[in-house]
């Protein structure tokens, strides 16, 4: 009994430290999932241009994080310009950011897509950022948006 007692506490503790967000400062040089160089990268504003003319492609982008998954840094919200943001996917959810990577401009490299997101999806996703019963409760349609699959993720302000 106390052997199956323990094990049970030891896979408690487990999931419990496995749904954090990585500890860090997200310090400039700081990286994510592959190690990824800095140079070519876009800025972000030019993504919804390319995505007129094709639907997916590689990409290495320069962007401001505005927010991230406080559960267990799994997702990012990139500014694209004053309207418009972006969604950032960790690529089979290989790497996780830590939650003082938001503010920070970081480079990405990844795929792009434009993609329509289904509410159940964008509940569940304001459900992670803590939002509000009502607030998640008012999200009544799929929203098109900007959408990245991150190999790799540097800080670099």
């Amino acid at each position: 009994m106390k052997k199956l007692i323990l094990s049970c506490a030891i896979v408690m503790t487990a999931m419990l430290l496995n749904a954090q967000p990585p500890e860090g400062k997200a310090m400039p040089g700081d990286y994510y999932g592959e190690k990824i160089t800095t140079t070519n990268a876009v800025n972000i504003s030019e993504i919804p241009a390319k995505l007129e003319q094709k639907e997916t492609f590689d990409t290495k982008i320069k962007a401001k994080v505005l927010d991230v998954c406080p559960k267990k840094g799994c997702w990012l919200k990139l500014a694209v310009n004053d309207s418009t943001t972006a969604f950032v996917k960790m690529k089979d959810y290989g790497f996780f950011a830590p939650l003082a990577i938001k503010g920070k401009t970081i480079i990405l490299d990844g795929e792009a897509e434009l993609k329509t997101t289904s509410v159940d999806e964008l509940r569940h996703y304001a459900e992670d950022a803590k939002k509000s019963k009502e607030e998640i409760a008012a999200i009544k349609e799929p929203k098109k948006e900007i959408r990245f699959t991150a190999k790799g993720i540097v800080v670099v302000e």
